[in-house]
């Protein structure tokens, strides 16, 4: 069976109780791990990431949909961040050896499924994508519920799978496949936001930057640095090493440098073990050690190994009870 990891985005992050009873979904299937869950209260929104064999994953989850169901009303709510539904978004990442191929076939099939028992109409967008206007996850929420509860009956705006109509509660899903998304920082040696909006407006694709990078700058209080935030959409397309490298040249040329980069969340090992490679760190070294390598090359603040994805898993596996 294939090894997939899932990253569903839900319309909830200010009920405690409720986020810990749709975790529970997830968690009460056998052979799916949840490896981490985060809330915003001010968007409004929960992240959890978890993986496993690919049929555990759909089971957990259905039954998230089917919670979310139970516990959301769109019609009730509101937040900052973008969303079309109380399931806003189920995207299936290729782990191991499951191909991209494999995982598009999973998200098309289960999107299917899901409209089909919860009729609840869905949008396919990323690689699973089979519409050229969807591929972009921005484009499918445009106009968000709201707009999306007017306009999904108009031509052009009709689900790939389901009703065109919204589920009176849950609204509708967006569910693709995608490569795995890095969450990268780099904090810099300076107190100028400006330069850290400069900087990342040079690094982003849309900025003719680098290829698959979406990047902004913020101020951070806690560290009282500049940081440039951004997201890798596919690390084999542009390496972490090759943004921690535009990063401290693009700062040189503004007169700092990066003072230590991280991760939010984890990374695929494939990707730290690159960073080791280009480095020029002995390839016949441990796992542990090239990570440990990596974590150096690009100043990775408070780096644990469990930060890579495989190994997250393979401790939680090991450290799973019977059920």
């Amino acid at each position: 069976m294939a090894l997939v990891e899932s990253v569903p985005n839900v319309s909830e992050g200010r009920r405690a109780d409720v986020v810990a009873r749709l975790a529970g979904r997830i968690e009460r299937v056998r052979g799916v791990h949840l490896l981490d869950r985060t809330s915003d209260p001010s968007h409004n929104r929960s992240v959890f990431t978890l993986a496993g064999e690919d049929g555990a994953v759909r089971e957990a989850l259905e039954g998230l949909v089917a919670a979310s169901i139970d516990e959301i009303d769109m019609e009730l709510h509101a937040g900052e961040h973008p969303r079309i539904g109380a399931v806003d978004v189920i995207p299936f990442v290729p782990l191991g050896d499951t191909t991209m191929d494999e995982a598009v076939t999973l998200a098309r099939d289960f999107g299917r499924r899901i409209a089909d028992r919860f009729e609840i109409p869905v949008y396919l967008y990323a690689d699973a994508a089979l519409r050229a206007d969807r591929v972009r996850l921005a484009d499918v929420r445009r106009g968000q519920y709201e707009g999306l509860k007017v306009e999904i009956g108009h031509n052009g705006r009709e689900p790939d799978f389901g009703p065109p109509r919204m589920h009176p509660r849950a609204g509708a899903v967006a569910i693709g496949a995608r490569p795995f998304l890095i969450a990268y920082n780099i904090n810099l040696a300076s107190d100028d936001v400006e330069i850290a909006k400069r900087i990342a407006r040079r690094v982003r694709e849309s900025g003719g930057g680098l290829p698959r990078v979406q990047a902004n700058g913020f101020w951070i209080e806690e560290l009282r640095a500049a940081q440039v935030s951004m997201n890798l959409l596919d690390f084999r397309t542009t390496p972490i090493w090759r943004v921690w490298e535009l990063v401290a040249q693009l700062a040189g040329e503004e007169g700092v440098r990066p003072l230590e980069s991280e991760l939010i969340g984890l990374a695929p090992v494939d990707a730290l073990l690159d960073v080791a490679d280009h480095a020029r760190f002995d390839p016949s070294a441990s796992v542990e050690d090239r990570l440990a390598a990596a974590a150096e090359a690009i100043r990775l603040r408070a780096f644990s190994p469990l930060q890579a994805l495989e190994l997250r898993l393979a401790a939680a596996e090991r450290t799973a009870l019977p059920r």
